[in-house]
């Protein structure tokens, strides 16, 4: 079944024989994370795929997982490419570090997901809360509804985590 949605004036557009993508954001439709869980090694992946990227199992079981973790890295967008964007400057693309999974396979691996950076509605988060977001911020994950079946996942902050005193952001004009 192909999914189909409109975000931003983007259509996005899953089709039928990417079923790991399908499976991936009916849960988020439905405001649930869920990541695969290789059977073999017991590992989760981000993001989806037929094959464990550690042991190369074709087997994986969805399972649930919490939306906590930290900001690893981040680009913050001022010139919009694409139109839809171009009014929601500066918005931000975030990498975060998930708490479920941190140093593993190795010491310095953690599960890493991206999203925008949004407010607790799921909406692009404002300017004045992407200059708060930096090395380390404390986020959890919000969902952006696009179509039934289709929800991004996101970012905001929580604020029911102790945050760093001074975040590392690059420097501002």
């Amino acid at each position: 079944m192909t999914v189909q949605g409109n975000y931003l004036g983007m259509n996005l557009t899953l089709d039928d024989l990417d079923h790991e993508n399908i499976d991936y954001f009916q849960h988020c439709a439905a405001h649930d994370f869920h990541l695969q869980k290789c059977d073999d090694c017991g590992l989760l992946r981000y993001p989806p795929t037929t094959g464990c990227p550690w042991c190369a199992s074709p087997k994986a079981t969805w399972t649930a997982v919490e939306g906590k973790g930290a900001v690893h890295s981040y680009a913050e967008v001022h010139h919009a490419i694409q139109p839809a964007f171009k009014g929601k400057t500066p918005y931000m693309i975030l990498v975060v570090d998930l708490d479920t999974q941190k140093g593993q396979p190795t010491p310095d691996e953690a599960l890493r997901v991206v999203g925008n950076l949004a407010t607790p509605d799921g909406q692009l988060a404002p300017p004045e809360m992407v200059k708060k977001v930096g090395i380390g911020t404390r986020l959890r994950m919000v969902f952006s509804d696009v179509a039934p079946g289709l929800a991004l996942p996101q970012w905001t902050i929580d604020e029911t985590a102790a945050q760093p005193s001074d975040p590392w952001r690059y420097p501002q004009e």
